[in-house]
């Protein structure tokens, strides 16, 4: 019998996959490639576990292959670009809370668009690809969950794979801590930055803060719970490539009531996929209401109402603007006051 909970995960899964893109589009014009990387790769992986809970909604069976060959690679890509796309955003923030010119070049633009592209894509794309040399079958399937990676435990796992979150959070913390030190330091010249800044306002720069700094305070308590629950099981010994990948087409099933019955597990699993849905509501509660947000709303459901006859207001005229409308016909006036 399926899990009633997992209802609600697809649920909040699915929610989390369209409302983070929202505020996609006006990141987009403001150049802000840290906070669309984290927009991107946080919708991915509400797809992915959507996806996985319906696919295996009540069953442990290996209906997709592929799929759970793309899947569990994504997995571990979202595990990394997220912490990766956080650092981008306090490295920014940073950058900003420090500057002395007010001006910022295009070519400065599109360095950090470069830095950001590699911390956020090329290390995450790389890391799903070393996955293979500690991949110790090729995946597991869980009931109402679906596909999970298998790292096999070693030394050189925690290198190539575990070690990616804990270290960009902690640079993250860095990058934090000193933004807020050079906020107070240079607060005239933050505030002439952003008056003169069109990408970036006062409001939205405190949001991203608060973003960045929420995502700090999981993002390394996590990774060290990660690499201490799988320490204590026990880290085994590198023996060879073949010894790592013996019976690697192997697909380990385990039913609802089974792996229920390991706590550790229960924790792992159900704190992975859920911190997905979490941070995308996070991030729209932090994005989604904003003033540019509503404005953007305004201006999509004027669109989408025009063909009904829906049109924005208009401003009242002033100055001698005004006096000249005064004496428009009256069926005129009336249409411009339903407009």
């Amino acid at each position: 019998m399926a899990d009633p909970t997992n209802a609600l995960f697809s649920a909040f899964a699915f929610i989390g996959f369209i409302i983070t893109l929202i505020p996609l589009p006006w990141h987009l014009e403001a150049w802000n490639s840290g906070t669309c990387y984290f927009m991107i790769w946080t919708s991915l992986g509400c797809l992915n576990q959507f996806i996985n809970s319906i696919i295996w909604r009540g069953n442990a069976l290996n209906s997709a292959p592929v799929w759970c060959d793309i899947s569990t690679r994504l997995t571990l890509g979202v595990s990394v670009a997220i912490p990766a796309a956080s650092l981008c955003i306090n490295r920014r923030l940073y950058q900003i809370a420090k500057i002395h010119a007010v001006v910022v070049t295009r070519a400065d633009k599109r360095r950090a668009i470069f830095i950001d592209s590699i911390l956020c894509f090329l290390i995450p794309v790389l890391v799903m690809a070393l996955y293979y040399v500690v991949q110790g079958h090729r995946f597991d399937i869980f009931e109402d969950v679906g596909c999970y990676p298998v790292v096999y435990d070693t030394l050189l796992s925690y290198f190539l794979i575990n070690m990616w979150p804990l270290i960009f959070g902690l640079v993250s913390a860095v990058y934090c801590s000193l933004s807020i030190y050079s906020f107070s330091k240079r607060r005239a010249s933050f505030n002439e930055f952003m008056t003169s800044n069109k990408s970036i306002t006062v409001s939205r720069y405190f949001r991203l803060m608060a973003l960045a700094m929420t995502d700090l305070l999981c993002t390394v308590p996590f990774a060290l719970y990660s690499i201490w629950l799988n320490a204590s099981v026990g880290v085994q010994k590198w023996v060879s490539w073949s010894d790592t990948h013996f019976d690697f087409s192997r697909v380990d099933q385990f039913p609802s009531v089974l792996w229920h019955l390991d706590q550790r597990t229960v924790v792992s699993i159900e704190l992975t996929r859920w911190l997905l849905p979490v941070c995308a509501i996070l991030f729209f509660l932090y994005f989604g209401f904003a003033s540019e947000a509503r404005r953007h709303y305004r201006v999509f459901f004027y669109v989408i109402a025009k063909p009904f006859g829906i049109k924005p207001p208009t401003k009242k005229p002033s100055g001698s603007a005004a006096g000249y409308a005064s004496f428009t016909p009256v069926s005129v006036s009336w249409t411009n006051h339903c407009l």
